[in-house]
């Protein structure tokens, strides 16, 4: 019988369209393995939310996959199960968080120390981040370009079918699944996520259609309402991997060559958004320091109003603004936020507040259930207007506007706000005019137009420092 080689499973939770474990299950009957390494991440180990989701994910590939289970140093880990069995090689999937290039580096030193090849593929990724470069030969800094460029490279390669590796013969112990304690104990502030959420490969796929089905042929005029269901959802299982994003790419061509032109706007601006996700990692990739520090330097000294009581009342929804806390409660609640809203709280929290976008980046990182290195520090940046081709500073969204154009009839707010829920929609997103406002719900924690003036002021002071 031939040695046995190591699939080392990590954000690739998923049997179909899986490079590695196609060449893994080539090469030799196979030891699935996945280890929670919270040391190697420091403090970017994955937050509640995203243990949460991780534990349902293991579960269901853990239904068909013998997977062993292990918690500590990644490569200490590697060292030694690649000892305890005599594999011969090991396969694993590429992955682009600032601290994963030394580590697969400590990996690749781990396997030829223990006589073992080292194999590494992409999948996380329609490319590589060496493979998109601009005419000078550099990494793309503004967005637009980039997907265009990532457009003229032609179709990402075909999506392949599921892999059926023969799983090996071993003695090494397989713990269960609750000993890596991913759920949140008493109290269970998960109970929430439930009802929305299938996390596995199978529920990745599920999702897909639905949104492909019912959901696509709105998603260019209708993406920026929370009210309705346009979005596909998919994050959480991209961000996992049961889910590739050649899959979700190829699916989506197919549904617009079967409507005949008549999905080319809304899957044109779909796929956009699948492409933001790759250049939000391609800035990761290039600039590793770019989840903590601000892309423009002149941000470094940004003058900040910490103040840890404003922080809170963000934190829990209780900002007097509708839309805001309604997003705030989404999130807490289900363990995602829609994306309109995630920017009109994003940028309360730091251009009404003046606390550091650094702050929300965290605050999400331990909340949502797609808390993405990559889109989580792209997203904040572009909010807060110091990073790689970021909103102008000085725009600053109006919560009330945005809150009349984007919810209307006021059902977003009324959801996730009940003490508003008697509130009429002329009112609902400025409820402190009502003759009698409703005594359960806080008056605004700032004046708009004051916070404006401040922020402005905060902006103007470090232009003033750069010039």
């Amino acid at each position: 019988m031939s040695a046995p080689v190591i699939m080392w499973f990590r954000q690739d939770l998923r049997l179909s369209d899986h490079p590695a474990l196609a060449a893994a299950a080539a090469a030799g009957p196979v030891i699935p393995l996945f280890v929670l390494d919270d040391e190697t991440a420091g403090d970017w180990r994955w937050g509640g939310a995203s243990r949460w989701w991780l534990h349902r994910s293991l579960e269901s590939l853990g239904a068909s996959v013998p997977l062993v289970l292990r918690r500590g140093r990644a490569d200490t880990v590697l060292a030694e199960v690649l000892k305890a069995t005599g594999a011969k090689a090991l396969y694993f999937t590429r992955d682009y968080a600032p601290w994963s290039p030394a580590l697969e580096q400590r990996v690749k030193a781990v396997c030829e120390q223990a006589g073992a090849e080292c194999h590494r593929y992409g999948g996380f990724l329609l490319h590589e981040p060496e493979a998109i470069r601009n005419g000078s030969g550099a990494f793309f800094k503004v967005y637009t370009p980039f997907s265009k460029a990532c457009f003229a490279k032609g179709e990402p390669r075909a999506a392949k079918g599921p892999v059926k590796p023969t799983w090996a013969t071993h003695t090494l112990e397989r713990p269960a699944l609750e000993s890596l304690a991913l759920l949140p104990t008493r109290p269970n502030w998960a109970t929430g996520f439930e009802p929305v959420w299938r996390p596995g490969e199978a529920g990745a796929q599920a999702r897909l259609v639905r949104f492909l089905d019912d959901g696509l042929h709105r998603y260019a005029d209708g993406r920026d309402r929370p009210d309705q269901e346009n979005t596909s959802q998919l994050s959480p299982h991209l961000h996992w991997g049961e889910i590739s994003p050649h899959q979700v790419w190829q699916a989506t061509r197919q549904a617009m060559d079967s409507a005949a032109g008549r999905l080319d706007r809304d899957g044109e601006k779909f796929l956009k958004e699948v492409l933001w996700r790759e250049f939000s990692y391609h800035l990761v990739h290039h600039v590793p320091s770019f989840p903590e520090t601000p892309f423009r330097p002149e941000f470094a000294d940004f003058p900040w109003a910490m103040n840890d009581g404003a922080l809170k009342r963000w934190q829990q929804g209780q900002t007097g603004y509708p839309i805001v806390d309604a997003g705030m409660r989404e999130l807490w609640t289900t363990g995602i936020m829609h994306n309109r809203v995630r920017m009109i709280a994003a940028s309360f929290l730091i251009k009404h507040l003046l606390l550091p976008w650094q702050e929300g980046e965290r605050w999400f990182w331990d909340t949502l259930v797609d808390a993405d290195i990559g889109n989580n520090a792209a997203s904040w940046q572009w909010v807060a207007g110091c990073g790689a081709d970021a909103a102008p500073y000085f725009r600053i969204f109006n919560p009330m506007l945005q809150g009349e154009k984007f919810d209307p009839n006021g059902e977003y707010v009324k959801r996730w706000v009940p003490e508003l829920k008697d509130v009429p929609a002329a009112s609902i997103h400025k409820p402190w005019e009502m003759t009698l406002p409703p005594k359960a719900y806080p008056s605004p924690m700032i004046d708009h137009n004051k916070a404006r003036e401040r922020a402005l002021a905060a902006f103007a002071a470090i232009k003033k420092d750069e010039a």
